[in-house]
């Protein structure tokens, strides 16, 4: 074994070391691997053969890095689309996943100038506000804060939104069906309240997502702010080329300044 270890590149005995060690259940799916200047002493190899080890590995699939934050093992991972407009339950259930909440806030709140906007309302008008954690097969997974027009769907918040769909409800008891969407989606640090809804430990990375969805008549029926476990999910887009460029442009959301609960 020294032998055929010897006579491997430096770089692939520490993959097969560091594989070994995941497979073994030493180091558990997502847990954040010892640092280069730590994985150097460890096996005794330069930095060059450890980021070469570490990038054969994340290649594969078996780990990710984060810049800035760190190197994980690598969790199962989901598709979620880029592309359509599914409610967070129904896209997740196509994965075969058991989707349940845990509701943090449901109340009337007042449009301040900033939701007043979004949702094309007066200033000071009531809005729905539904601050949930998304669990998946009872992990925490999603963290969601809804806001709604209270004229489109009076007396929603009678509705248990800790076991019932969201968008179901408006399309089936409110025949307000959301049918388009435009959202924001970038990368961001955890904040502290978000890393313990989530159960991430600190410093963790999550996708931040803002978005605006609208009826077919093109009315707003819901702005929402959220973060999703950036170590869970993925995103997939079936792109096309654009031939007709002078047609094409780019049209930013706003978003607000920060992302806690404007409660």
């Amino acid at each position: 074994m020294v032998e055929e270890k010897q006579a491997k590149p430096l770089y692939q005995v520490v993959a097969e070391d560091i594989l070994q060690q995941i497979n073994e259940g030493k180091l558990s799916a997502n847990e954040r691997l010892p640092s280069e200047h730590d994985l150097c002493e460890i096996h005794s190899v330069g930095r060059n053969t450890v980021r070469r080890a570490i990038s054969d590995l994340a290649k594969d699939g078996v780990l990710n890095t984060i810049p800035g934050v760190g190197t994980f093992v690598s969790g199962d991972r989901f598709d979620k689309t880029a592309q359509y407009l599914f409610g967070f339950t129904h896209e997740m259930q196509l994965h075969g996943k058991n989707i349940s909440s845990r509701v943090i806030e449901a109340k009337l709140i007042s449009a301040d100038p900033f939701l007043a906007r979004r949702l094309q309302i007066q200033l000071g008008a009531d809005v729905v506000f539904l601050y949930r954690v998304r669990l998946m097969d009872g992990v925490p997974t999603a963290i969601e804060r809804s806001y709604l027009p209270h004229d489109l769907c009076p007396k929603i918040l009678e509705y248990d939104f800790s076991k019932a769909s969201l968008y179901e409800t408006l399309s089936r008891v409110y025949d307000k069906s959301p049918d388009h969407a435009e959202q924001v989606i970038e990368a961001n640090l955890a904040t502290d309240e978000v890393a313990r809804l989530l159960e991430l430990e600190q410093p963790a990375v999550v996708l931040v997502f803002h978005r605006e969805t609208r009826l077919s008549s093109g009315q707003v029926v819901e702005y929402v702010d959220s973060e999703l476990r950036g170590d869970r999910f993925r995103f997939y887009a079936d792109l096309h080329l654009q031939t007709r460029l002078e047609k094409f442009a780019f049209r930013r959301l706003p978003v607000p300044m920060e992302t806690e609960s404007r409660a």
